[in-house]
């Protein structure tokens, strides 16, 4: 999962960073972005700084360019927790993952204030009213580019109040973090499946079509197989196939091609390992052919799920129907 923090100056940001990464939570800022540029071109690491690069690179490259910068550096496997986001554009950009949630730290005005006078940092505002200048600033803008905080905020999915005792925070980041979990969608068996099907085709090798199947039972793969010539023979994609190096119109010259389908190759490969398909399912990226119809008929597969209409034919469908094979189309999401 992805925890977005968002949030005024001194309303405890860093401490629920600090709670996350202690429980293994990677840790990114959008500032890291700012701060590997302001060194690259030698200039010191202070906030205004980070300000105004932050609102010439979002000016030159678009308001989510911090945001982009960080996406492309999630791995999918891993929870993170990412700081500073301070434009609604940059959370668009997180909310492409379903496992992204934004958190808005919030704490009273005054309180804000005392915490940074305590932390002392150099270039914090000293004065009340130097502070409350500084948030109206980087509250709103008429330019786009620069920091839109206040519509950030608005855009949280829960609020975190931080006015009390640290280990009440610690308590609420806690809570949130399981509540969000407990929500999170896992693929159902169909999509799962599916989805490793369209991962086994990236190994064909067949210069027309990438199509791969799997053959499950008992919610267990028992065999996989993706499109390409036979085994021991040249690949596709090296000159295997004349008819497909040809780059013949689609349904011309099938006779000649020596390309095996997927869900020939996921069955054979079963046998040729002594393993049964009987009662099994089949899932393929595309719809089986005649061929391949027939094979699964009679290697007792009892149902084809597929992704894409290839097309089937209505002999295709008529056999199905009388063996009793049940044939389910399954669009996968995007």
């Amino acid at each position: 999962m992805i925890v977005g923090l968002t949030g005024k100056n001194g309303s405890g940001k860093g401490e629920v960073v600090k709670y996350l990464e202690e429980r293994g939570f990677g840790v990114y800022s959008l500032s890291d972005v700012l701060r590997e540029e302001a060194q690259k071109n030698k200039k010191p690491v202070t906030r205004d700084v980070l300000v105004e690069l932050g609102n010439r690179l979002r000016a030159e490259h678009g308001p989510s360019f911090l945001a982009e910068k960080i996406f492309e550096r999630l791995d999918p496997e891993k929870n993170y927790v990412v700081d500073s986001i301070r434009h609604p554009l940059e959370v668009k950009v997180f909310r492409r993952r379903s496992d992204f949630i934004l958190a808005c730290v919030r704490a009273p005005e005054k309180l804000r204030f005392e915490r940074l006078r305590q932390r002392g940092r150099e270039n914090d505002p000293k004065a009340f009213e130097d502070f409350q200048k500084l948030e109206s600033k980087e509250a709103e803008s008429r330019t786009e580019s620069d920091q839109q905080l206040d519509a950030a905020i608005r855009s949280a999915d829960i609020v975190i109040e931080n006015g009390g005792p640290l280990r009440e925070l610690h308590e609420k980041v806690k809570t949130a973090v399981l509540e969000f979990t407990k929500k999170q969608v896992r693929p159902d068996w169909d999509h799962y499946f599916m989805e490793i099907a369209k991962v086994a085709a990236l190994r064909s090798n067949c210069m027309k079509r990438r199509v791969a199947a799997v053959i499950v039972k008992d919610k267990r793969i028992i065999a996989t197989g993706y499109n390409g010539t036979p085994r021991g023979i040249k690949n596709c994609n090296e000159g295997g196939c004349p008819r497909c190096n040809s780059l013949e119109p689609s349904g011309k010259g099938l006779p000649d091609c020596v390309c095996s389908h997927a869900e020939e190759n996921a069955i054979v490969q079963s046998a040729y390992h002594g393993v049964s398909v009987k009662d099994s399912i089949i899932y393929t990226t595309f719809s089986p052919c005649l061929i391949c119809t027939k094979m699964i008929i009679n290697a007792g597969i009892l149902e084809v799920v597929y992704n894409v209409d290839y097309p089937m034919s209505d002999v295709s469908l008529r056999l199905f129907e009388e063996a009793g094979v049940k044939v389910r189309k399954l669009p996968v999401q995007a």
